[in-house]
Formats: C-alpha cells, sequence, structure tokens
C-alpha cells in the first residue's frame, strides 16, 4: 500500500490517498470525484497524461511543468492556476475557467478550448496548433509570441 498526500504551496494537506501502486494521477482523480477542495495544490511536474479530473476545483494550483496531456478538465476551475510550460496537448479543456492562469510556454496543441474562459489569461509563447477555440472568451488574454 502506499500513500499520497497532494499538498498546497504551504504545506498544508490538502487530500490524502492509500491505495496499491498509488500515483499523484491515481489520488487526484481520487480528490476530484470526493470532490475535494484542491485550491492552491502543489503539483508541479505532475504526471497527469490521461487524468480524469472533470469538474476538479484547481484555482490557483501550481501545474508548471506538469504533464497533462490528453487530460480531461472540462468545465475544471483553474482560474489563476500556474501553467506554464505545462503539457497540455490534446487536454479536454471545454469549458473551463483558465480566467487569470498562466499559460506562458504551454503546449495546447490540439486542445478542446471550446467556450473556456481565457480572460487574462498569459498565453504568451503558448503553442496553440489546431486548438479548438470555438466561443472562447479571450478578452484580455496575452497571446504575444517573443
Amino acid at each position: 500500500m502506499k500513500t499520497i498526500k497532494i499538498k498546497n504551496k504551504n504545506e498544508k494537506v490538502l487530500f490524502t490517498y492509500t491505495c496499491e501502486n498509488n500515483t499523484v494521477k491515481i489520488t487526484l482523480q481520487e480528490a476530484v470525484v470526493h470532490k475535494a477542495n484542491l485550491r492552491d495544490a502543489d503539483l508541479r511536474g505532475a504526471d497527469l497524461r490521461g487524468a480524469y479530473l472533470d469538474d476538479a476545483d484547481l484555482e490557483d494550483a501550481d501545474l508548471t511543468f506538469a504533464w497533462l496531456r490528453d487530460a480531461d478538465l472540462e468545465d475544471a476551475s483553474l482560474t489563476f492556476a500556474w501553467l506554464r510550460d505545462a503539457d497540455l496537448t490534446g487536454a479536454n479543456l471545454e469549458g473551463a475557467n483558465l480566467g487569470g492562469a498562466d499559460l506562458r510556454g504551454a503546449d495546447l496543441d490540439g486542445a478542446d478550448l471550446r467556450g473556456a474562459n481565457l480572460r487574462d489569461a498569459d498565453l504568451e509563447d503558448a503553442s496553440l496548433t489546431g486548438a479548438w477555440l470555438t466561443d472562447a472568451d479571450l478578452e484580455d488574454a496575452n497571446l504575444r509570441t517573443k
């Protein structure tokens, strides 16, 4: 049995889960199922490829350098989240709230951002090749490239 604790940036434990062959991905998915408050979670560099995080509350979470390729984040709350240099290739972010999020250098190639709130998000140098942006709110978003 392996126990993994998800902590916030101040080391406060937000959620704990124990199971055989446990991973951060499994623990985070359990936290979402249990509707845990994951605001301010420290998930830097986490391997969350293909994770099911539909409706997750990840406001202010630090997902810098996280691997979220093909993850399902539909309707997730990621306001003010740090997703700098994260791999979100093919991720489902339909209807997600990314208002004010830091997505600088993130890879969003082929991501589904239909209806997503990207208001005031920083997408400087983010890759958006093939991303679906239909009805996405990009008001005051930074889309500059160097």
